[in-house]
């Protein structure tokens, strides 16, 4: 820092009796580019890069700093398009351009024609080397995020009363879910101190969960330079985080910001106002679906009543007086007598029609049954007589059997000396072997 001697002023500032020539401002400015053009350009310098943004028009603007200072930059779109990688805060590079003066506003800077990595700035190798720690242990992985709540019965935010970042969010939920209760747990946001508010805060709103009814956390802040997010690259913040009974949104800085606390988080929006968005569905959008779920019910329920009131009308059709059904009963019984009548006097008349001609033909069935029979009666007569042992006999035949009566068919069956009786046609006679021959 430079100090001002109060003797190199006159002791009347107020006489302009000699200071020569009165400068409109644009000349000044003109004239001081013009020195710095001659005295110092081209030249190269070395810091740390700060507040790097990159504008749609191509162009990037940035501050480059170092302990002792910090100077503005401007690098155009044919320069920025000759980089071979992506700067961003926290780096340390060399840059090449030419010393001016940002007329409109007074400023000094540099406007820069050529850049090139010269290693990693303090902050950045501590982001980086931190973020593979942290990461190594797991508090990073996917598998253990956690999915948003679909309709929160509250919103908890966690994040300075006086930022921007409290207002967008606070906006954009009374915009798409004012039904939505929002709790704010207040801390700083940057700082020296900040880190261990934000630790507190959420640690606070674990505590009274149960009494808020807080069942999603919102930890918010608008955007700004490494240094000024370095909070949120805390390592007890990020285990704190981690630690969350409820899913945590880290909406921190802009959509190119990152800090350990997005990787933490179970989800990460690009601005605190998406952050907001991501939490709370548009209650319009609630509205529309009950709207929908409505009118197919309604409709549903008007084709359930239609579809009964017309099989009411189809029952009540068919429902008849029982005056009407005692005589349709009636007529139905009449015919089922006249029915019945008919039909016994068909049968009454077929079996007389019957029994009159079995009068007829059963003298004539008889006849010839006997004489069939009769005559049956004669062939069996005829053939018993041709089996009658007496006419064999008759023939000169004879009947040879022994002393008890029991016949004699073969001569093996008989012994010399053995008696046996010969019947004949007109007697028998009682003989001996005397040497049976066998043929």
């Amino acid at each position: 820092m430079s100090y001002i001697n109060p003797s190199e002023f006159p002791e009347d500032a107020s006489d302009f009796s000699g200071s020569g020539r009165v400068w409109p401002v644009g000349s000044l400015l003109r004239a001081i580019a013009n020195s710095l053009e001659a005295g110092f350009n081209p030249v190269a310098v070395q810091g740390e890069l700060s507040g790097f943004s990159r504008a749609a028009s191509g162009h990037c603007y940035f501050s480059l700093k170092d302990a002792q200072g910090q100077i503005r930059c401007a690098m155009f779109r044919r320069a920025a398009s000759a980089l071979d990688f992506a700067p961003g805060d926290g780096q340390l590079v060399e840059l090449k351009g030419r010393l001016g003066v940002y007329e409109p506003r007074g400023e000094l800077q540099l406007v820069v024609e050529a850049m090139r990595q010269a290693g990693q700035g303090t902050l950045f190798d501590q982001f980086l080397q931190r973020k593979a720690r942290l990461e190594a242990e797991g508090l990073f992985d996917a598998a253990r995020k956690r999915p948003l709540p679909l309709l929160p019965a509250a919103i908890g935010v966690v994040t300075s009363l006086g930022a921007a970042a409290l207002h967008d969010v606070v906006t954009a939920l009374q915009r798409r879910a004012p039904h939505i209760p929002v709790v704010i747990y207040p801390a700083s946001v940057q700082g020296a101190q900040a880190a261990g508010e934000l630790c507190q805060a959420l640690r606070q709103a674990y505590q009274r969960r149960d009494v808020d009814k807080v069942e999603v956390l919102l930890l918010v802040r608008g955007g700004g330079a490494m240094e000024d997010l370095w909070a949120f690259n805390d390592e007890q913040l990020a285990r704190t985080i981690a630690a969350s009974p409820v899913p945590v949104v880290s909406g921190v800085g802009h959509e190119t910001d990152f800090t350990i606390a997005d990787f933490c988080a179970d989800v990460r929006a690009p601005t605190p106002t998406a952050a907001a968005e991501l939490c709370a569905q548009p209650q319009s959008s609630g509205l529309n679906a009950l709207a929908q779920i409505y009118a197919r019910l309604h409709s549903g329920v008007e084709r359930q009543m239609q579809a009964h009131s017309q099989r009411l009308d189809w029952a009540a059709s068919r429902v008849i007086q029982p005056s009407h059904l005692v005589t349709r009963q009636q007529a139905r019984l009449a015919a089922l007598a006249q029915s019945l009548s008919h039909a016994m006097q068909s049968a009454l008349q077929q079996e007389t029609r019957r029994l009159a001609a079995f009068e007829t033909d059963f003298p004539k069935d008889v006849a010839a049954s006997l004489q069939l029979r009769h005559q049956q009666l004669e062939r069996l007569q005829l053939r018993l007589e041709l089996l009658d042992p007496q006419l064999v006999l008759e023939r000169g035949y004879a009947w040879l059997a022994d002393m008890q009566g029991r016949p004699i068919t073969a001569a093996k069956n008989t012994h010399v000396g053995q008696p046996v009786r010969a019947i004949l046609a007109d007697g028998q006679v009682d003989l001996t072997v005397s040497h049976p021959r066998l043929i």
